[in-house]
């Protein structure tokens, strides 16, 4: 009698799941920068992007959403961008940057990485990437592109992401403490995240209320990641807290609802994020999108 192993098929690297369309793989990361003020919500296009960050800055949050494997036409409303992107943002391949622009110590910056600058100041990007001004939405909260018209503006040369992050196989169960989720405070706002079995995803409520995509409904997402980090006040705008990407910190995983308390480590900002539990092991998630909550210390609690 002979054997034969099944080889698994390619899969996107920042969901873990199967590629579905070759030609999406292939193309370079986006990342949206979306507007989380009360004004701009519901937001379009949260539940498309593989995973998103969350970022406090002046006032409560904004939050860099990444895509790959999925697109949104629309996306936003996009907003401008932080000095903590750069660094945030860097092991993703030169991925495009999508934002509003914004002060000029933060253009300079930006300008001068390795982030592929698709301002919606410049003139050809407005045009070539289906900008507008949606007309229910107050100014400064009513700009939005198209993604599929972005990513026509990616150099020639770009590819796609790395992978980010390690995956459980397939029907593999999640090994941890039971928790069906956690709250927090990122700084004024509050954010619940409440796992639902049936689904194996968790839910989001932004503010005390249901958080939705305009597109597509309740956003929800496979694994939220709590990483704890320091912020400081950005080099060229004092007012503007920069979240520390680089180095090391507690890290809070939830997938397949439960808990998995580590580390997240990060040598420099070329490097994906790594998540280890307390053995040194890696921390594996859930095949599917990721919400990263760059939180400060003590302001996430679990809840059993």
């Amino acid at each position: 009698a002979t054997t034969t192993t099944e080889v698994p098929g390619p899969v996107y690297p920042l969901t873990g799941l199967p590629v579905t369309d070759p030609t999406a793989a292939a193309r370079p990361a986006m990342v949206v920068k979306i507007d989380n003020n009360i004004k701009a919500r519901p937001q379009s296009g949260l539940n498309a992007a593989d995973i998103v960050f969350e970022e406090i800055v002046e006032v409560q949050t904004r939050f860099a959403a990444v895509f790959h494997s999925r697109g949104s036409d629309p996306v936003g409303p996009i907003r401008s961008g932080r000095t903590q992107d750069v660094d945030l943002l860097g092991s993703f391949n030169q991925p495009l940057f999508v934002w509003s622009g914004g002060n000029p110590g933060v253009t300079r910056v930006i300008g001068d990485s390795d982030l592929v600058d698709l301002s919606a100041l410049k003139g050809g990007v407005w045009s070539g990437g289906g900008f507008y001004r949606a007309d229910d939405r107050p100014s400064p909260h009513d700009e939005y592109a198209q993604s599929s018209m972005l990513w026509s503006l990616a150099p020639p040369d770009a590819g796609p992401p790395p992978q980010q992050f390690q995956y459980r196989d397939d029907g593999e169960t999640a090994d941890g403490e039971p928790a069906i989720g956690t709250d927090g405070d990122m700084d004024g706002l509050a954010v619940e995240w409440r796992y639902d079995p049936d689904t194996d995803q968790y839910a989001r409520t932004n503010g005390g209320q249901v958080h939705s995509d305009a597109l597509s409904g309740p956003i929800t997402s496979q694994n939220v990641i709590v990483m704890v980090v320091v912020y400081r006040p950005s080099p060229v705008d004092a007012r503007s807290p920069e979240a520390q990407t680089i180095g090391s910190g507690e890290a809070l995983v939830f997938t397949g609802g439960v808990l998995v308390r580590g580390t997240w480590t990060r040598t420099d900002r070329y490097s994906p994020i790594t998540l280890t539990d307390a053995g040194g092991n890696p921390i594996l998630l859930t095949p599917g999108r990721t919400w990263v909550e760059l939180a400060r210390a003590g302001t996430f609690e679990t809840v059993i």
